[in-house]
């Protein structure tokens, strides 16, 4: 008995750790768009599924990570930290990335630009260019609070029931790992692929 609530006491710092990095990686990555944190969002699921009322909670802690993330980016972004002004001069493709969210957010109606901030939470970098055209436009950043708030909760919701169902359809932790992170892996590719071909369609 005694084993037994040491390998469960044990199962439960692991999983902590786990959620711990998964909040963090989620906080960071508008910054550094490297991070993993779809992956780690996931792996904190998988270990933490079986705890009644954990999805939920991890789901909160995501969505509350990533607008703090936001709120941080954008931060550094109106004070032009050096760390990001450096990365748009090495960068032009990602300079015009910029430019073009800024004149999109600017002349969209408020529904299609909502719509854009949401959309940007599921292509690769694609929080991190929003966050620097909002830091560097000349618009007060409110507006863009309210629409990043809903964004973390509709991703955060969609990342942690993507884990949580593979982890119930499926009887192995790889599988219920492989099978998420494939699906998540698809899912931004196809709405990025969207993005680019509606932006060749508006340039002709």
């Amino acid at each position: 008995m005694e084993g037994v609530r040491a390998l469960n006491f044990v199962a439960a710092i692991g999983s902590s750790w786990i959620c711990a990095l998964a909040l963090f990686a989620v906080l960071g990555d508008a910054l550094l768009p490297f991070i993993p944190s779809g992956t780690l969002v996931i792996l904190a699921v998988l270990k933490t599924a079986q705890i009644d009322g954990a999805p939920v909670l991890l789901g909160l802690g995501v969505a509350v990570s990533s607008f703090l993330g936001d709120l941080l980016m954008l931060h550094l972004a109106r004070r032009g930290a050096p760390l990001l002004q450096r990365r748009l001069t090495r960068r032009p493709q990602l300079a015009a990335s910029v430019s073009r969210v800024q004149q999109a957010l600017v002349e969209r109606p408020r529904g299609a630009a909502a719509a854009m901030v949401v959309i940007a939470r599921f292509v690769p970098g694609g929080r991190t260019v929003l966050d620097l055209a909002i830091g560097h436009s000349c618009a007060h950043p409110h507006r863009f609070l309210h629409w990043s708030a809903l964004a973390a909760l509709v991703w955060a919701a969609y990342i942690v029931t993507l884990g949580w169902l593979n982890s119930h359809w499926f009887d192995t932790a790889w599988l219920s790992m492989g099978v998420s992170c494939a699906a998540a892996t698809t899912v931004s590719t196809a709405i990025a692929r969207i993005v680019r071909r509606n932006r060749r369609l508006a340039a002709l």
